[in-house]
């Protein structure tokens, strides 16, 4: 054990929680084959883990520490619960009733439990917006409410496609692996739908200090690999699409944020800190991807790699980028596309045609801020300072994450000051 202060304990737990929720979880799933008790255990080892370390100190292996506590925990609750003495059999003859010898928890060895748990969540036998839910849930820690958010349905509803789902899983006895390469294009769109929703967490996160979490970015992006590796020779053109828009929205990371960690626009950024090494691997994969019928991603791929390939932000070409936003809402219409096809528009027209077009989208939008902080910008760029200062008042209402909170508090700031001085 390593003496820390208890300042740098909470720290430590705090960061392990954030960082290794999923990698815990998919771990504890492999090892005690019971969802619902992999993170009720893992509750309660980070439980035992905040009074306990005050005094041990941080471990020096504390996922390892969870991880094993947290096993502990589970046969604990399994002994207690006699109703279930033949599933408890089975597991000490399949070696999870501790014996002489301990597995190492800190391995890093494949399997990869993580993406066993993807695959596992993404059975065909679940509702696609069921597979994806409980993936998030699991392996990107994201809370019920986050998940809905993403969904734009209510808590409640999620919450129940989450139990139905866990139920079907155990019920169906599906199994916690990765399927044989033929069962795989079966599923390979809800898993990439999970890594995709995973890596937008990442880039911009529902809560937290900071916007960019760049652990789940570079998750989702490894994980990306590892299917592509799996569905080799001719992975599905989805697959090198999405890889090459995750690459691409990833080099633009560095530029995003300045050293206090306000948002900086894109339009704002300093492009020679975006990764050109990056971007440069990535365009092969966007043309790879556009060659067959494009994909929902490849298009997305295509926009990104536009916006990447401008050398100055005056210099996009927003009306290649309108007409693929148009090919993508035929393809996959949903309104944040339109909303974010509304703002290429008032790039190539005028923000007052680009307002018309998102006001139609409200009955859809109003509980998300970036309807309201896009139609708050649209209202200022015409000068209606009034009305921009309560779109983003409404924006405001709504946020969750600090950066996010702080660059509309200054805008809002900077509207009402032009109201009052004019």
């Amino acid at each position: 054990m390593v003496s820390n202060p208890k300042s740098d304990v909470t720290q430590a737990i705090n960061s392990l929680y954030r960082f290794e929720w999923g990698r815990i979880v998919a771990t504890l799933i492999r090892l005690v084959g019971d969802f619902d008790l992999a993170q009720e255990a893992a509750q309660e080892a980070f439980t035992a883990a905040v009074n306990q370390w005050q005094s041990t100190g941080v471990p020096a292996l504390p996922r390892a520490w969870i991880i094993k506590t947290a096993r502990y925990k589970a046969i604990d609750r399994l002994r207690r619960q006699t109703r279930q003495q033949e599933k408890l059999e089975w597991y000490a003859a399949s070696g999870l009733i501790p014996t002489t010898e301990e597995p190492n928890y800190d391995s890093d060895e494949i399997p990869d439990d993580r993406l066993k748990l993807i695959f596992t969540c993404c059975h065909p036998a679940l509702a696609i917006e069921s597979q994806v839910a409980l993936t998030l849930r699991l392996l990107g820690g994201l809370e019920t409410d986050e998940i809905a958010r993403a969904f734009l349905v209510p808590t409640a509803t999620m919450a129940q496609r989450i139990v139905r789902a866990k139920r079907k899983i155990r019920d169906a006895g599906i199994p916690y692996k990765v399927p044989d390469t033929s069962d795989l294009p079966a599923r390979v769109e809800a898993v990439l739908t999970v890594i995709y929703l995973i890596f937008n967490e990442g880039y911009a996160a529902t809560r937290g200090e900071t916007m960019v979490r760049a652990d789940l970015c570079t998750e989702a992006i490894r994980l990306c690999r590892l299917v592509r590796e799996l569905m080799a020779p001719q992975p599905p053109t989805e697959v090198t699409a999405l890889l090459a828009l995750m690459l691409l929205h990833d080099s633009r990371r560095d530029a995003r944020l300045d050293e206090a960690g306000d948002i900086i626009l894109l339009e704002d950024q300093n492009r020679q800190r975006w990764n050109q090494q990056q971007i440069a691997d990535s365009l092969p994969l966007v043309e790879e991807a556009l060659r067959s019928k494009p994909s929902a991603f490849a298009i997305q791929a295509a926009i990104a790699a536009l916006h990447c390939q401008a050398p100055r932000a005056e210099e996009t070409d927003w009306l290649q980028i309108v007409h693929l936003y148009d090919l993508l809402e035929r393809l996959q219409p949903s309104p944040i596309v339109s909303l974010n096809r509304a703002v290429a528009i008032s790039m190539v027209e005028n923000p007052q045609t680009a307002l018309e077009l998102i006001d139609k989208l409200a009955p859809q939008l109003n509980d998300y801020h970036l309807f309201h902080a896009t139609r708050a910008d649209l209202l200022r760029r015409i000068g209606a300072t009034t009305s921009s200062a309560q779109s983003y008042t409404k924006a405001l209402a709504l946020v969750t994450n600090d950066s996010e909170r702080r660059f509309l508090e200054r805008r809002l700031r900077e509207v009402q000051i032009y109201t009052t001085n004019n």
